[in-house]
């Protein structure tokens, strides 16, 4: 009788991927707003729905006292992943001291909270409330030189001064959208300064294929946004070229597994790269009822670990 082989200890399917969820997903977009639940509410409901990774989100909604943040996310049993920035570098060196300003406080909190990333996202295009067309969807050749070597000084610098990796984000409403513009922004751009947060929602949003994204510049993902599209809202406001935040408002983001893509190949795809990922929450529901977050995110934890995650 053949003797049975010693079990190896089990491990999770998806080992390298780690878990969490941001303000985001609570419905939160700004610092301070009264269509939001208290920052107390949503540090409460992310830990008892099962995550143990949070982002920042807008600077100002969470404590930006680092003491008072470390004790209360502690006490929470949550850890920080990342801040979160928006500029608009592709305006030029007019911008960078005004844009250096506010990507050092958020750098700061993020490193004193012990993260190492912080998340890059680029100006809109129009207002993503109005619709107003605040300047041209399609940036000059100038403009592209702008912002990719400003995103390079940027990460240089956030490199040097904070011991942070930025990972530039792709969202709807801005030049770095479609695949067309995302491959032209990591082929022009250093990898060991510039790195990509894929957020598979917004890519789909955008027409982009997230499995052949990773796939194709895996060495360039640093960070996962895990999100889903509802194809027949998206079909419709395309349509209409209705701007980024009234789809949200009309459903564009949904819960998973119902939208698209399906989260199972793009995290099959991320742990094949071999290294350690975060892989963030985030489904865009601003404005929302208080009550509706929590047991979405309760639910898209339970699904997330019949994914292996």
């Amino acid at each position: 009788m053949t003797p049975t082989p010693p079990q190896s200890p089990a491990h999770p399917l998806l080992s390298r991927i780690r878990i969490g969820s941001a303000p985001d997903s609570w419905g939160v977009w700004f610092p301070d707003d009264p269509r939001q639940v208290p920052w107390e509410r949503f540090l409460d409901e992310v830990a008892r729905a099962g995550y143990g990774w949070i982002e920042l989100g807008p600077y100002g909604y969470l404590p930006t006292d680092p003491a008072r943040l470390t004790e209360e996310t502690r006490r929470r049993g949550l850890r920080v992943s990342a801040g979160t920035v928006f500029t608009g570098l592709h305006h030029g060196p007019a911008v960078w001291d005004r844009t250096w300003a506010h990507v050092a406080d958020n750098a700061a909190l993020a490193r004193a909270m012990g993260a190492e990333h912080l998340v890059v996202i680029p100006s809109f295009w129009r207002d993503d409330k109005t619709g107003e067309v605040l300047e041209d969807r399609t940036l000059t050749p100038a403009q592209w030189r702008d912002l990719t070597a400003l995103t390079e000084r940027l990460g240089r610098r956030v490199q040097d001064e904070y011991g942070l990796r930025i990972v530039v984000h792709p969202h709807a409403d801005t030049h770095i959208d479609t695949e067309e513009n995302v491959t032209r922004f990591l082929d022009a751009t250093d990898p060991g300064l510039v790195a990509l947060c894929l957020d598979t929602g917004h890519y789909a949003y955008c027409g982009g294929d997230s499995v052949k994204l990773i796939e194709t510049y895996g060495e360039r993902i640093g960070y996962l946004h895990l999100k889903q599209v509802a194809p027949e809202v998206l079909a419709r406001v395309a349509a209409d070229e209705v701007p980024f935040g009234p789809a949200v408002a009309q459903g564009v983001m949904c819960e998973p597994p119902a939208g698209v893509p399906a989260l199972e190949p793009v995290l099959a795809a991320a742990q094949a790269l071999g290294v350690e990922l975060f892989a963030i929450v985030e489904q865009d529901m601003y404005p929302c009822p208080p009550d509706k977050p929590y047991p979405i995110a309760a639910r898209t934890r339970r699904y997330l670990r019949s994914c292996g995650a």
